[in-house]
């Protein structure tokens, strides 16, 4: 279900899709390089359909969480960690609000409520696609070179992805530490 305009994240969201082990998080890995070479501030999330633990058992955050804790942190010079129990999935935009201050937010997994997505495919995993071409805003791919209106890149080409990205969504100009006038792209 699509959330009213004014709910939306004042962020452009770029969503990367694809089957599991098409080459999405080597893909991104590129994509977050080539924005942030560019001074781009970049936040990423993982879609999981279960639940995850990223907290290792024995640690004294594992045993508040395993105690009750609803929140906990994790603090040092150089990183913040939270982690947070929810009552519900959150969406798309409230994950968003939840980046801070960066430029972009950039998805993974988020196959169905993805936004402005970016199908990665690989033919040796598969050559069947899970999105049509009117859900898509770019292909990455080693077997797809044409697609109509949707442009087509090669599995490495992280620049020409980053390209697209910043025409698309980041303002002309604008570097890291300063807003990005509109959000755009949402």
């Amino acid at each position: 279900m699509e959330q009213a305009e004014e709910s939306r994240s004042a962020i452009p969201i770029v969503s990367v899709v694809g089957k599991s082990d098409s080459g999405k998080t080597t893909f991104l890995e590129g994509l977050i390089a080539a924005l942030v070479g560019r001074g781009w501030r970049v936040a990423t999330v993982k879609h999981h359909v279960h639940d995850f633990d990223i907290d290792v058992p024995g640690k004294d955050s594992y045993r508040h969480a395993r105690a009750g804790a609803r929140v906990t942190m994790i603090s040092s010079p150089v990183k913040f960690g939270l982690i947070r129990e929810v009552d519900h999935e959150l969406g798309i935009d409230e994950i968003a609000r939840e980046a801070g201050d960066v430029d972009i937010l950039i998805t993974e997994g988020f196959k169905r409520l993805g936004r402005n997505r970016i199908e990665v495919t690989r033919a040796g995993r598969s050559t069947e696609m899970i999105c049509g071409p009117s859900e898509l805003f770019a292909v990455v791919s080693d077997h797809v070179s044409e697609m109509g209106d949707v442009p087509t890149f090669a599995m490495d080409d992280y620049e020409g992805v980053a390209d697209l990205v910043e025409r698309t969504f980041l303002a002309p100009g604008v570097r890291a530490g300063a807003p990005v006038a509109g959000g755009g792209g949402a």
